[in-house]
Order: C-alpha cells, then structure tokens, then sequence
C-alpha cells in the first residue's frame, strides 16, 4: 500500500476482515496465563466489523499513499489461484471454503480480556519497523502478492475487462 500507484484489491470490497496486533495477542496471552485462565478463544480483532474496504481506505490513509484500488472479483481470483489469506494477508471471501473466517466471535476472549489497538496505530509502527529492515529483506516478502505477480494479475483482469487502465474506487 506505501508503494502507491494501482493496487489489486480483492472482491468487492464487502467482505468482512478480521486482523490483531501481535502485541495484542501476547499482551492477551500473557494476562491469561498470569491469571491462569483456561479456555479456548478466538484471539482476533477488531471489536466491531469492519469490511475490506474500510481495511484498504485506512492503510491508505495511514501511510499517506496514492494507491488507486482496482476491485478485482472473487471469481477471477479464484480462476487465476490467487491463495486467500496466503497471498492476500486479511482476506477471505464470504462465500466459499473461505467463507465465515471474517465473522469470527471474539465475544469470550473479549470478556476474558483481550484489548484491541487502533488499526492506524498497528499499520504505522509495522511500517515503521519495516522500514527499519535492510533493503534487501525488504525487497524480499513473506507475506503478500509479490509486486510481480499482483501486476500480472492486473494486466490479466484489465485484459479480462476490457479496460486498459486502472479502475479507481474511493
């Protein structure tokens, strides 16, 4: 997203996403172990719902990028094996195999303590310790559609479309 420009934006921008901070999650475990609560807990964010859209309108945001989303359709992705969640960090469809990993109950973990950062605080100090990496690890992802890869994509589904440019949607 900090790179700017076009960016593949999955879907229609309706699913639902669900995110945490590690320092969230730890900070979680870490009460519950001291308390020595037992359970099982879905151990996500954020308290209340929000969709991709919103997700992508506030990395955008955050990092000050001009990034245009191009909304790119479930079924393409699908056709092209694009790897929710693996390729796509966040994402999932609401529908399909996939469907429901965005709507997940935090309500227990919730009570049991768990506390959520805003999403603006979680995207400016992973991307600035990001930037911290040598240039080389930066260049090197783990996570997320190689910039290679997600232009072919593009190409593919401007092609597909018939468009020859970016669809921008604000």
């Amino acid at each position: 997203m900090a790179r700017g420009g076009e960016v593949l934006a999955p879907g229609d921008g309706e699913d639902p996403v669900q995110f945490i901070d590690a320092r969230d999650l730890a900070a979680f475990i870490i009460r519950n172990v001291e308390r020595r609560t037992m359970g099982v807990f879905n151990v996500t964010g954020p308290t209340k719902a929000i969709k991709m859209r919103t997700f992508l309108e506030n990395l955008r945001e955050v990092t000050g990028s001009d990034a245009r989303f191009t909304w790119v359709e479930t079924p393409f992705l699908e056709q092209q094996k694009l790897m929710p969640i693996a390729e796509i960090p966040i994402w999932a469809a609401r529908t399909g195999a996939e469907g429901g990993l965005g709507r997940v109950s935090i309500e227990h973990a919730i009570q049991a303590g768990l506390t959520i950062r805003p999403l603006a605080d979680t995207v400016r100090d992973t991307l600035a310790w990001f930037r911290t990496l040598p240039p080389e690890r930066q260049e090197k992802q783990r996570a997320g559609i190689p910039a290679d890869r997600e232009r072919e994509l593009l190409a593919s589904w401007h092609q597909a479309k018939g468009t020859g440019t970016a669809k921008a949607a604000e």
